[in-house]
């Protein structure tokens, strides 16, 4: 590996570690308040993404950024650091223990390097996904989606805001666990056969999307129109891009109506 993915894999490391071990302090302590957005934030997702912003700054300085907590404007820039600098606040506030800090590394607007580190369950999920070098691992080991048939013991998992979709008899079990990046990084684990988030937004996705194309499953765009790359100039504030996550192609078709669901409301 080059010594450029070597200095980001360690930057990624050191910094989404530190992060984590002072989040872990606080963790069920501290009072959040809700955001123009309807969502919540703490004192510590605050600090958080001021250190990190702060590292990325001091560290590649000619990269930009683009943060959940400040700067929600994609810059036009060849490489861009995006920042959820504590995913899942609501879980974090009650104390439930499913949270993490996600970075993703963008070039020319498009997903190629993901970290993202959930202390309180000590799993650090990794990937780069570029046309020279595919790699996913979990705790440094490589990354095992599950390669079982469908069956109803299995599990897919929704977020709250498309649990709505919800229409029994589903072909497998559910489970909705608060964080948009865990919530589809379950594929790539091999705790779910699939996922689906109807809202989240860029922070959410560009640390995932690499690690889980790199594992080798299969993350849907649910939206009218793509993703990626991002648009320099574009103010990513309210852009909701819905996501399916399957292990295999085939499932796509399976989840086809939940799928078309979310993208007439999106």
């Amino acid at each position: 590996m080059s010594d450029f993915w070597n200095q980001i894999q360690t930057f990624a490391e050191t910094n989404a570690y530190h992060i984590g071990q002072q989040l872990l302090k606080e963790f069920g302590k501290v009072q959040s308040r809700e955001k123009a957005d309807g969502s919540l934030v703490t004192q510590a997702d605050e600090w958080s993404d001021r250190t990190l912003q702060n590292a990325i700054a001091e560290t590649f300085p000619d990269h930009g950024i683009l943060t959940e907590e400040q700067t929600r404007t994609f810059p036009n820039r060849e490489w861009c650091w995006v920042i959820d600098p504590l995913d899942g606040t609501t879980n974090f506030a009650r104390g439930i223990p499913v949270w993490g800090v996600s970075l993703g590394l963008l070039h020319w607007g498009n997903p190629v390097f993901g970290h993202v580190y959930f202390p309180p369950i000590q799993q650090t999920l990794q990937g780069i996904y570029t046309d020279q070098h595919q790699e996913a691992t979990i705790n440094g080991q490589p990354l095992k989606p599950s390669q079982d048939q469908l069956t109803s013991n299995h599990f897919f998992s929704f977020c709250s805001r498309s649990i709505d979709f919800y229409q029994p008899p589903f072909p497998c079990k559910v489970r909705m666990l608060g964080v948009a990046s865990y919530n589809l990084l379950t594929v790539a684990i091999g705790s779910t056969l699939g996922a689906v988030e109807a809202t989240p937004k860029v922070w959410d996705l560009a640390g995932t999307v690499p690690i889980l194309q790199a594992a080798g499953v299969v993350w849907k765009s649910l939206g009218s129109d793509p993703i990626f790359p991002l648009t320099p100039g574009k103010d990513y504030t309210r852009v909701s891009c819905p996501s399916l996550v399957v292990t295999r192609e085939d499932l796509l078709e399976t989840f086809a109506g939940l799928g078309e669901s979310l993208r007439e409301t999106s």
